[in-house]
């Protein structure tokens, strides 16, 4: 089989923009692989901690992902994060076993003051490479890491399905849950080294995580509209509704912005390369209700 769903999302000129997986906390698991389809269905972690973390997923809403260096070194023990992409902490620890995970009291990850792990100064960043799930996150995402682990090697990991198989080469940025897509080894190193100064390539720039995709796109749109490229210069105050759609209250660099957002269905394509039918993306329509 040749197709290929970034080539085709490419040729498409699909936005990148509010298309971030809809993610507010993330636990990363170090195994050096290789990786199934479907790691919570992965026979590489033990019986009772995959049914822990199907628990953790519904009831905390918390993702796991496996996560590797480039290489795959299986040696010592495992490394552990567990980052709240809402509220901007991150934390670590290593296990022998995997096993031990299913111990850990993850439920505070929904608020503000962590899990008990000790924190981690960050970033993390890391890289689909996860070819099992879909093959452009291989041809596209291994690349990329490999490149970006040349300049960042303590801070870069290769990882599982993140979402959005047809933006390869995906990088997500944690603990803000800052998803980057359509990188390759040329652009990636660029687009990260803005991030770590503070700065948002908006041409990569999926969203972040734990927004929904119309507060992504509100958000996207006031970025672009009002030239606010740092990182913390839009924060949502407030998500409401009217009769025409969703309506996004912002603080873009201390002003007060309101944006409406109405959702349509773009043209149906096979959104994966391994997908049996086409399907419609989301698209999102901005308008500015305080400014002209």
């Amino acid at each position: 089989m040749t197709f290929r769903c970034s080539e085709a999302s490419r040729d498409r000129d699909e936005s990148l923009s509010a298309t971030a997986s809809t993610v507010p906390a993330f636990l990363l698991l170090e195994d050096p692989g290789p990786w199934g389809p479907d790691i919570l269905r992965s026979r590489r972690l033990p019986d009772a901690l995959r049914a822990t973390l199907r628990g953790w997923q519904r009831d905390l809403g918390l993702r796991t992902l496996l996560i590797r260096r480039p290489g795959r070194d299986p040696g010592g023990p495992r490394r552990v994060f567990v980052a709240s992409a809402r509220h901007a902490w991150l934390e670590t620890t290593t296990v022998v076993d995997l096993g031990e995970v299913g111990e850990f009291d993850l439920s505070g990850v929904r608020g503000p003051d962590g899990v008990g792990l000790a924190a981690h100064a960050g970033p993390v960043l890391l890289a689909c490479t996860h070819g099992a799930h879909d093959r452009c996150c291989a041809e596209r995402g291994r690349p990329l890491a490999a490149a970006l682990a040349r300049r960042w090697p303590e801070e870069l990991w290769e990882a599982s399905h993140l979402g959005g198989d047809r933006f390869a080469g995906n990088l997500v940025a944690l603990p803000r849950g800052d998803y980057f897509g359509g990188l390759d080894p040329d652009t990636g190193p660029d687009v990260v080294a803005r991030y770590l100064d503070g700065l948002l390539d908006l041409s990569h720039h999926r969203g972040r995580s734990s927004h929904a995709w119309v507060v992504q796109a509100a958000v996207h749109a006031a970025r672009e509209r009002f030239g606010a490229l740092g990182v913390r210069d839009v924060v949502v105050r407030d998500v409401g509704s009217d009769a025409e759609g969703v309506v996004v209250r912002l603080s873009v660099r201390g002003e007060d912005r309101v944006a409406r957002v109405r959702t349509q269905y773009g043209e149906a394509a096979h959104l994966t390369c391994s997908a049996s039918h086409a399907e419609p993306p989301l698209r999102h329509l901005v308008t500015w209700l305080d400014a002209p």
